[in-house]
């Protein structure tokens, strides 16, 4: 039967390093004892191979979850006994759920390409993610040059940090209101009728662009605007016919003449059919909303 292979510990030494986050930290070797660097079967076991690799790439930085702290001392003392560099450590709290447990599936935790076909912007989501247990004095939308300008791993938080995909959503609002028309089209499209006009897009488009979170959102106004008039039930359906096409006509062109108060398009269609009360208010309600 093969062996592992174990690191041995020297006694009776103290091992202490800065954390960037944490502070000043300090481990007694007596409380770490002998540790497995090669299986059984030969494999490198993480605390070697992750020190050895980071040695090797030349990282002089580690930003890592608080779930390793306690594994800093050993590979301390493997760069040690090998001779090569050591990085600078620092440990991040973890990301908890609303129950106060870390982040799971459970939680409803998904992955970057769940985002993206949510439609999340990317530019949210990193800037929803620096502001993750890291304060900032920065509170506008920033590009990624920004972002590593204002990183600073002295604001980077000790207690672990909540998702929230309100917040989220917050960034993601800032987000679409700072697309240009060609890449709000572009973030629409899959929403959009096939062969519909580039106009026709476009006034769709900047319409509902400030009023929209996620393309999700934009849906209930494709099928509004381009999809078949709505099904009413035949009561309603007797109120339109009895108003008539002039009825609805009046209203439509005091629409298109930039009428886009409601109360004026109703005085417009009260002087051009002469109803008013319920005979008026109905079959406007029914052509607007069903």
């Amino acid at each position: 039967m093969a062996a592992t292979l174990r690191f041995r510990v020297p006694s009776g030494q103290r091992i202490e390093f800065t954390d960037l986050v944490h502070g000043p930290q300090s481990f007694l070797s007596d409380d770490i004892g002998d540790f497995v660097i090669r299986r059984a079967d030969g494999s490198a076991a993480f605390f070697f191979c992750n020190a050895v690799d980071d040695a090797s790439m030349g990282v002089s930085q580690v930003l890592r979850g608080e779930d390793h702290l306690s594994n800093t001392p050993r590979q301390l003392l493997i760069l040690a006994a090998l001779g090569l560099p050591v990085p600078r450590y620092g440990h991040v709290s973890l990301i908890l759920g609303p129950d106060g447990a870390p982040l799971s599936k459970r939680h409803g935790a998904a992955s970057v390409r769940e985002f993206r076909e949510r439609g999340y912007r990317p530019e949210a989501l990193v800037n929803y993610l620096f502001r993750l247990g890291h304060s900032s004095p920065e509170h506008a939308l920033l590009g990624l040059p920004e972002l590593a300008r204002a990183f600073d791993t002295s604001h980077l938080g000790r207690s672990s940090a909540h998702y929230d995909e309100q917040q989220l959503r917050v960034w993601q609002k800032s987000a679409v209101h700072q697309l240009t028309p060609e890449q709000a089209r572009g973030w629409l499209a899959a929403l959009l009728p096939e062969g519909i006009a580039a106009a026709s897009a476009d006034a769709f488009v900047a319409a509902v662009a400030p009023n929209v979170v996620l393309p999700e959102d934009a849906a209930p106004w494709v099928r509004i605007v381009f999809g078949g008039p709505p099904v009413l039930e035949p009561p309603d359906e007797q109120v339109v016919r009895e108003a008539g096409p002039g009825f609805f006509a009046a209203a439509a062109r005091a629409a298109v003449a930039g009428a886009s108060d409601p109360a004026a398009i109703t005085d417009a269609v009260r002087t051009a059919s002469g109803r008013k009360g319920a005979q008026l208010y109905m079959p406007l309600r029914l052509a607007l909303t069903g």
